[in-house]
């Protein structure tokens, strides 16, 4: 008679198999272990070496921003309606939508208007915060995180002193304060972008390079020349293919964006600034088109600045080439706002001007020559001093003045009259209170066809009206909305405010 019972062999190889099995376990736990602790050692090394000093710089640099911002703030000043536009976005991305922006015109898509999908990344920082000052803030970290990329490679390329002074130099440089005082921008993205990309390159590092090149494509649509460039020095210098493929992919993403991307997400199914550059007289008379991209005080004092604030070193790089995309796009265009240093257009130059001058100064410290070598001694010093002595006549000038840290006296009657307003109800205002009000309301622009409003604000110091000014806000409202009753509610400071009634 059979028994289905296990023999003892069967019993000593289920035993053995299972201490085999409890055995590995305990080694691959072990390998985990071993793992996450390396893991460990490697971020707590990585930590210990970056330097100090090039952190302690980026966070004073950043700190000078904010106090800048914040005066800005406080005293109602908004040099264009950008803040406003952007903090809707921002509004919009914190509550897991699409970016309309009603500032712009009533369901106006952003994605339409210029190629940014980086710009996703304001709405968890706007969630946190909501408000334009916090925009602000983000733009300022962002730019002292550059000024610590831009200390830390001269620091570890040329010596800590020269990063340091580097670093002091670009964060007090001209492109950069003028982004500032322009408030948020998308280019804000691109500058740390540029400069974790370029530093990169300079420490012979392709992948790094490549990929914080890549990611420039998605702050906005010209910034595909700009990879196309750079992907071309990135090959030139490290002799690899892949900085071919970084051009082809700026210029697939340059012409995806620019007729595909926008005209497909713009309500007038076109991209709407093709016409800032008139190519088809460039081609018909290439001659006149060269003579015209160097013509133009602006343009000059925009390429003196840039000689200057680079100590000309900078002209030793190859990395200068990486500048010539946005400075063409912007001399060729007939807008007369692109051309000058102010506004924050040259930003996207600063990372990239600044690292070619280290570049230039490696370079020329090479060399047999004695003078050559006492000359490249030269560089770092003269761009600090040139910072330091165009700084009287930049923006941040402003922050040696008592009466910048004032508050705007109207800040309290601006603020109780905001205050009436229920949340998430319709505003038609200028540009100066659109930022302050957009986290609680759906804000208008006064400029644009828009649905009557259940608010209209008519601040007199706006310099949204122009010249004229309405004096009774009321008898405005009416008559800009025909068949619409409105109501004052608030009238004080130069502030009137009118309810539409139901």
């Amino acid at each position: 008679m059979s028994t289905d019972r296990p023999s003892a062999a069967g019993t000593t190889g289920a035993g053995t198999a299972g201490r085999a099995s409890t055995a590995a376990g305990h080694r691959s736990s072990g390998h985990r272990a071993d793992r996450l602790r390396t893991l460990r050692e490697r971020s707590v090394a990585a930590l210990h070496r970056q330097p100090l000093g090039a952190w302690l710089t980026g966070l004073a640099a950043t700190l000078i921003y904010s106090v800048f911002s914040v005066t800005q703030w406080n005293t109602l000043e908004s040099p264009s309606w950008d803040l406003g536009i952007f903090t809707q976005l921002a509004k919009a991305y914190a509550g897991f939508g699409t970016p309309i922006v009603p500032i712009k015109g009533e369901g106006f898509n952003l994605l339409g208007d210029h190629f940014h999908p980086l710009l996703v990344l304001l709405g968890p920082a706007y969630a946190l915060a909501p408000s334009g000052l916090t925009i602000l803030m983000v733009q300022n970290l962002l730019f002292g995180l550059s000024v610590v990329v831009i200390a830390r490679t001269g620091m570890r390329l040329v010596s800590p002193v020269m990063g340091i002074a580097v670093g002091v130099a670009y964060a007090l440089s001209w492109g950069l304060q003028s982004a500032v005082a322009a408030q948020f921008h998308e280019i804000a993205f691109a500058v740390p972008l540029l400069a974790l990309s370029l530093e990169a390159l300079l420490r012979r590092r392709m992948l790094p390079a490549v990929v914080w090149g890549g990611l420039l494509v998605f702050v906005k649509e010209d910034l595909g020349l700009t990879v196309m460039a750079l992907g071309l020095v990135i090959a030139w210098r490290l002799r690899t293919a892949a900085g071919l493929w970084l051009s082809l992919w700026g210029a697939l993403w340059l012409i995806a964006s620019v007729r595909l991307i926008l005209p497909a997400l713009n309500a007038t199914g076109q991209y709407d600034y093709s016409d800032r550059i008139d190519l088809g007289s460039m081609i018909a008379d290439p001659g006149g088109a060269v003579v015209d991209l160097v013509s133009g005080t602006a343009k000059h004092e925009t390429l003196l600045l840039l000689l200057v604030s680079g100590g000309f070193l900078f002209l030793r790089s190859s990395l200068t080439l990486v500048l010539l995309p946005t400075l063409l796009w912007r001399f060729a265009s007939g807008q007369e706002g692109y051309w000058g240093p102010e506004w924050h257009y040259s930003a996207v130059l600063m990372p990239v001007l600044f690292l070619a001058l280290l570049d230039g100064v490696l370079s020329l410290r090479r060399s047999r020559r004695s003078w050559v070598r006492a000359v490249a001694l030269m560089g770092v010093p003269a761009a600090v001093a040139a910072s330091l002595v165009l700084l009287p006549s930049q923006k941040f000038a402003v922050l040696a003045e008592p009466e910048t840290y004032r508050q705007s006296e109207r800040w309290d009657a601006a603020h109780r009259m905001m205050s009436l307003i229920p949340q998430a109800s319709t505003v038609e205002t200028g540009v100066v209170l659109m930022a302050y009000l957009v986290p609680e309301t759906r804000v208008y622009w006064l400029g644009n066809l828009n649905p009557p409003p259940d608010y209209l604000i008519v601040d007199a110091d706006d310099w949204s009206w122009g010249p004229v000014r309405p004096g009774n806000a009321e008898a405005h409202a009416e008559q800009r909305y025909p068949g619409s009753d409105y109501t004052l509610v608030f009238s004080e400071a130069g502030y009137q405010l009118v309810q539409r009634e139901r």
